[in-house]
Formats: structure tokens, sequence, C-alpha cells
């Protein structure tokens, strides 16, 4: 069957998928663990990120080599998040999610123990690398779970809530258990992914047959080469220097790995990616729709963050409850965007997720000043940026699988995500060389940060024309 833009039809039970599907306790019990992964990847990202002092502190780890706790957990998520989800579309989506997540608990529970800098950085490295497995491949049984249209669009509503609460909790709750030990960050996480896994095991319908395809291994190797060293490479460029010779022969060979791929994946018989994926209009829509959402709006709390812990010397908890606004609305707003989805379709929404980040941008340039007010300039700029992610969360990852095969779910479950990933360490690898070294004055000052919320008010702004450009050409005049 072929998929176009103008028709998407989904295969997945045709017979049902315009009717209402009904919702099995079993199906909740699927959900329920789905979204318990999700909300464990959030905790985790935003708990370490609150630690990272008191770990430098107790290991005797330089500023340079704490990035790297985090950076390494990027490296192994974005660059196999691809394969990943290409991975359990060809092996079993169940077989894959339960290894993975068993993997991330193992993982978190040596990153707990360790007492050397070197071996902790290894095992974020190797947690990324499991998410990088749970993320695509939850994403994709919930899409083949639930039948294309109400029910997979209040689905995602749901899971696009834990998310967002997961990342909001783990501000808070890193706050707290950091004043207990910065283990305790690692160590939380693992009777949680300990639950999910046995629930997931009994809840999680056994694998159907194998699909055909992917059986090339030069595509496999320069794939997972090829993303590695591009994320590599974006995650250390900030520190080596973009002009430096590693950083740029980096670049080559992550390109020539990369271009052996794609010419290798139009000429072997059973290809590892279906590159046709990447010629209907919505999907790359939504591809490039994630790079604007994630990029602008993850590194706008980064540099959030640098500002009111290091410039205006707040507590990380009083940090974290700053932020809180932008996580609550989302998580009170996601659960009704499934029903808008229905109604108005996604590239509406995302236009309006779009139009709020814009907005909310603007309106902190224009409020600014050089000492921003909370109550008049960071607390509507949360709003705007809580809205426009609980618009377009959901929305985007819709419409980034809507009609799409079951076969490949997991394929386009995998872009989407790798695109917001890749994406977003772009955007905060900019960011980061806009106000490096210029948040650590001691000044109450937020001029140093304006060229980087500029560059990312440009990568809002950019999503929203984007979006914009379908808009125009539906209603422009046809003539004979």
């Amino acid at each position: 069957m072929t998929i176009t833009e103008t028709s998407p039809v989904s295969t997945t039970a045709p017979e049902t998928a315009s009717a209402e599907q009904r919702w099995t306790p079993r199906l909740w019990g699927v959900l329920a663990v789905l979204c318990a992964v999700l909300f464990l990847d959030g905790l985790d990202v935003s708990m370490v990120g609150v630690a990272l002092p008191s770990i430098g502190t107790e290991l005797g780890m330089s500023t340079t080599a704490l990035q790297w706790i985090v950076n390494g957990y990027v490296l192994g998520y974005g660059g196999l998040l691809l394969l990943g989800g290409r991975t359990a579309d060809l092996l079993g989506r169940r077989r894959v999610f339960l290894i993975a997540l068993a993997v991330f608990a193992i993982a978190s529970l040596v990153g707990g123990l360790v007492d050397d800098g070197t071996l902790l950085i290894v095992t974020r490295f190797v947690k990324g690398l499991a998410a990088a497995f749970t993320a695509p491949t939850a994403m994709s049984i919930l899409t083949t779970t639930f039948h294309e249209g109400p029910a997979r669009n209040r689905a995602l509503s749901v899971f696009s809530v834990f998310g967002a609460s997961g990342y909001s909790s783990g501000l808070i709750l890193g706050g707290l258990l950091t004043s207990f030990g910065w283990r305790w960050t690692f160590l939380t996480p693992v009777p949680l992914a300990v639950l999910a896994l046995v629930a997931g095991y009994f809840l999680i319908p056994r694998d159907g047959r194998a699909e055909e395809g992917g059986h090339d291994l030069v595509g496999a190797v320069t794939l997972t080469g090829g993303m590695l060293l591009a994320v590599y490479t974006v995650v250390s460029a900030p520190e080596r220097g973009w002009l430096d010779p590693v950083t740029l022969g980096s670049v080559v060979l992550a390109a020539a790995l990369l271009a052996a791929f794609f010419y290798t994946e139009n000429r072997v018989a059973h290809p590892l990616i279906r590159l046709g994926i990447l010629r209907i209009g919505s999907i790359v829509r939504a591809n490039l729709s994630i790079v604007a959402l994630f990029g602008s709006y993850l590194s706008f709390q980064f540099m959030m963050t640098l500002y009111l812990q290091d410039v205006l010397r707040w507590s990380p908890l009083k940090m974290a409850l700053a932020l809180l606004p932008a996580g609550l609305l989302v998580a009170f707003g996601s659960p009704f965007v499934g029903r808008l989805i229905d109604r108005y379709g996604t590239s509406r929404l995302i236009l309006s997720s779009m139009t709020s980040l814009t907005l909310g941008y603007v309106w902190f340039l224009a409020t600014a000043g050089n000492a921003p007010h909370y109550a008049i300039t960071i607390l509507p700029t949360m709003l705007f940026l809580g809205g426009g992610f609980a618009f377009g969360f959901s929305s985007i990852m819709a419409q980034a699988t809507d009609g799409i095969d079951d076969s490949e779910q997991g394929l386009a479950s995998g872009l989407v995500q790798t695109s917001g990933q890749v994406g977003a360490a772009l955007v905060l690898a900019a960011v980061t060389a806009f106000v490096a070294g210029g948040a650590h004055d001691g000044t109450a000052d937020f001029g140093q940060f304006h060229a980087g919320v500029n560059l990312v008010s440009g990568v809002a702004l950019v999503g929203l024309v984007l979006n914009l450009i379908p808009l125009f050409r539906r209603y422009q005049p046809q003539h004979a």
C-alpha cells in the first residue's frame, strides 16, 4: 500500500480505525507501564541535572567531566534512537522493551554505587543507550495498541502528561534527594523500573511474527557509527571548539558514514530503514516541529537554570518551583489535547503550539531588561511555554505516526524522537556557546543571556513559519 500525505490511511485494524476503541483494564495497564517508563526518563534527566554540583564535590570531578554525566546520556540516547525504534519493529517490541528496561534498572543501580567519575559517566551512557530502545519502543507499542484516531490521541495525551510530570517532579525531587546525598537521585528510579518491568512482562501482549527486512549489517553499522559521531560532535564542540581539528574530523567522518548509510539503504533488497518515509510532507513537518519545540524549550530552561542558580544564587528547590508552572500546565492541559486533536486536527494544534512558544520568548525579550522580574517576565513566559508544549508534544507525535503501517511504527517513533533529541542538542550547543562564561560573573544581570534567548526565539519562529506554509497553500486561489 502506498502511503500519501493527502490520504493517510493506517493498516492498523482498518475496520475499526474510525470506531471508538473500548478501554479494558488490561489496556489501561499497558498504558500505565508505558507512561511509567516515560516518567522515569524525565525524572532521571532532571534529577541528575540538579545533583551535578554535589557529584562534582564528592567525586572530585571537574566542570568538564561533570558535563559528560549529562552528555554521556545524550550520546547514547540521541545516537541510537533511530536504530532502537527500527530494532523494535524487526525483533519484537515487547522483547526489546523489556530487555532495555532491565538494562536501564541495572545501570541506575550501578550508577548509585560507584565511587569513580569515569564509571559514573559510563553508566550514564549505558542508561542513555537503554532509553534509546525503551523510548521509541514504548511509543510504537502505544501506537500499535491504540487504534489511530480518538483512542490513540487520548492515549498520547495521557502519555505526554507523564513525560512532563516526570521532568517537573525530577526538578523538585532532585533538590530534596540531593540534600540527603546525590546517590539517591540514581537509586530512586531502580524500584520504579523493576515494578514497570514486572508489570510489562505480564501486561504487554507477546510479539507476533517478526517483520521482513532490515537484514543489512552495513546499514546498521553506518547508521550507528554516523549517529554516535554526529551527536558526539554536537555535545563536545562547545568545549573543544567548532574549528578544532578533532571537531572538523568528526563532522567529516559522521557525514561520510551517514552518506554511506543512505547509499546502502537505496540499494539493498531489505533496507534497515525505508527512506520513502521522508517523502511524506506531514511526517517531515512533524520532525522539524519537534526540533523547534525541544530545541527552544529545553535551551531556554537551561539558561533559566543558570541564571536563577548561578547569578541570583537561588537554591535548587527554589529554582525548580520557579520553573514548575510550565510543567504543571503541561500536566493538567495535556489530557484535553486528545479531544482537541479529534476536533481540529494535528496541524492546527501544532500551529497553536508554535505561536504560543514564539509569544513566550517575545514577551520575555520585551519585558526582561537587565534583571527579569519573576511575576512580570518569568511567570508569564513559563505559562506561554507550558501551553506551547502541552499543545505541541502530543500533536506532533500523533502527526509523526499517523498513516504509518504497524511494521514501521517503531521507525516513525524513533525518527521523530531522534529529531527532537539531536535538534535540542544542536540548539543547546549554540546557546551554550553564546552564554559560556557569562553566567558566572556573580552579577544579577541577564544581559549576557540575551543572545541565547534571541536564538531560541528564532528557532520557535522558524517552527511557526514552517507550519504556516501549508495553511497559506490551502487557501491559495486555484487558477485554471
